[in-house]
């Protein structure tokens, strides 16, 4: 699935996701691949997705 970044928080490292679909979700920081140090609004993402709701990021 892909994705913009519409919120961040750098502190936490969590923030929310809008999908092409439009559906608005929450991630985590651990959700975030280790070497992502920052994110900007606006940036597009990979989104792994299961269950529970975003379980991995990684970028373009």
């Amino acid at each position: 699935m892909q994705g913009t970044v519409a919120t961040y928080d750098p502190v936490s490292r969590s923030g929310d996701l809008l999908t092409d679909d439009g559906l608005r979700m929450a991630f985590p920081g651990e959700a975030l691949a280790e070497h992502i140090r920052h994110l900007r609004i606006g940036q597009r993402v990979f989104i792994d997705a299961g269950e529970q709701g975003i379980t991995g990021i990684r970028l373009w």
